[in-house]
């Protein structure tokens, strides 16, 4: 069920009434002689976060406060309140007074409610909310349904969720909103020109597979999206440490998110042609697996150099990205869980993006900060470009020596775009690290609400 209902329901709704330090004064006044000693008993400050229940005179709730940050506070965190979902009894929940931006809180809230219950069932309380005034509620749904869809996917450990399984998933959306769908398996890599991709998944008993789907009028401009589908990374020969891959079924983050976007795109009915590739593998570790120094062909008639088997995302995605570059897409955008560099210069809840065209850079910069789904510009720094040089093949798909590991995977990347109108290229983390509110720990739905947003601007 969804956590913001449609439309309001008969029965009477319990107000959440959000207070900060500076308003807790005048809005304690207000209450109840009852009500303002059980929050003086309960030593009630308003500090952000907090939450206190107000019992009627029949000891029922009669009231919810909970705590923001001021206005001029030095950072106000707008999905504060998705953590209410957590904290209250079940029942049906409405606004009383407007929070810092009302439908983000909204949209916390529900987002917020998530919980990942495939292999243990938790007995969560039903936490509802009556939709604020003015804000669409069917949108909020569709926001969170799709970024429900992304971290179920990412959650799901890779016994239970290989290139097959990924496969099945996009099929189901697809099926959903009448999609077209396909899927190259196996050898059929080979023989339909997709040599990387099947590099990097061949020595995984797992077939690896080249994932379409297509939806949306021919007449209108065409938008495509690639996410990288690894569904578990062990490194390869060049093999990951053991802590390194604790959290490998994340890998295909990336394509999670890519197909809630598209999810949220074909819900919205928006007016462009949507295309979505998913190159999904296991880089698995074996006697046919891809070596160090190897040398093999793309799709596009570049020859790579294996500098490291661990950089194997980019090798797969830059066969997919030559294919949607063959048709000359109005906007290219990738995504995928690429580089620990990028956790190293922006942490894990600011992804880095690429592009050459300064008008996109802007739009998704400016999406970006309206969804609070942050994003940030990172440069295609045309020097570092040789870096990918090899002595005997057109490119190496790993330089050596340590500096900015993103920026060269982004270079990397940009060979393989020759056609597209406009390029834009995601390095996302895909997970939670730690609960915040509105993002509970685990796979999560990163960059592609921003991207909805930008999209729904251009196409709606």
């Amino acid at each position: 069920m969804p956590s913001i209902y449609e439309t309001a329901p008969a029965t009477s709704a319990i107000p959440i009434t959000f207070v900060t330090k500076s308003s807790w004064p005048g809005i304690k006044e207000d209450l109840s002689a009852q009500a303002r000693n059980f929050a003086e008993a309960n030593a009630y400050s308003a500090k952000p976060g907090s939450c206190l229940i107000l019992p009627d005179a029949e000891g029922r709730i009669a009231q919810v406060l909970f705590g923001l940050e001021d206005d001029d506070a030095k950072h106000r965190d707008l999905f504060r309140p998705g953590v209410l979902p957590g904290q209250l009894p079940a029942g049906t929940y409405r606004f009383a007074n407007a929070p810092h931006d009302i439908r983000l809180a909204a949209l916390a809230f529900a987002l917020g409610s998530y919980r990942f219950g495939r292999y243990r069932k938790a007995e969560t309380p039903e936490v509802r909310l009556v939709p604020p005034d003015g804000v669409d509620a069917a949108e909020l749904n569709r926001l969170a349904d799709a970024a429900a869809l992304a971290r179920d996917l990412v959650n799901t450990p890779s016994n239970d969720m290989g290139p097959e399984e990924l496969e099945t998933a996009a099929k189901q959306v697809a099926e959903r909103f009448g999609a077209r769908f396909s899927s190259i398996v196996g050898d059929d890599l080979l023989a339909q020109n997709h040599p990387l991709i099947h590099a990097v998944g061949r020595a995984s008993t797992r077939a690896p597979r080249l994932i379409e789907l297509q939806w949306g009028d021919p007449s209108h401009l065409k938008v495509t999206l690639v996410g990288k589908g690894v569904c578990f990374d062990t490194g390869g020969l060049d093999l990951k440490p053991s802590s390194s891959m604790l959290l490998m079924k994340k890998d295909m983050g990336g394509a999670a998110n890519v197909l809630a976007l598209a999810q949220m795109v074909m819900d919205a009915k928006l007016k462009l042609q949507l295309r979505v590739l998913i190159p999904a593998v296991e880089n698995a570790v074996a006697g046919n697996a891809f070596r160090p120094m190897d040398v093999f062909p793309s799709r596009k008639g570049l020859t790579v150099e294996i500098g490291n088997t661990d950089a194997e995302g980019r090798l797969i995605l830059a066969d997919a990205l030559a294919l949607a570059d063959e048709d000359t897409p109005d906007l290219l955008i990738d995504m995928g869980t690429l580089t620990g560099a990028a956790r190293v210069a922006l942490g894990p809840e600011l992804p880095p993006f690429y592009t050459t065209d300064e008008t996109l850079a802007a739009d998704v910069a400016r999406c970006a900060a309206a969804e609070n789904d942050p994003l940030w510009r990172m440069p295609l720094w045309a020097p570092y470009d040789s870096w990918l040089d090899s002595k005997v093949a057109t490119l190496n798909n790993a330089p050596s020596g340590g500096f900015a590991g993103s920026i060269t995977c982004a270079l990397f990347l940009q060979r393989f775009v020759e056609h597209a109108r406009s390029w834009l290229h995601l390095d996302i983390f895909a997970w939670t690290p730690s609960a915040r509110p509105g993002r509970p720990e685990g796979g999560e739905c990163q960059a592609a609400r921003a991207l909805y947003k930008l999209l729904s601007e251009r196409y709606g």
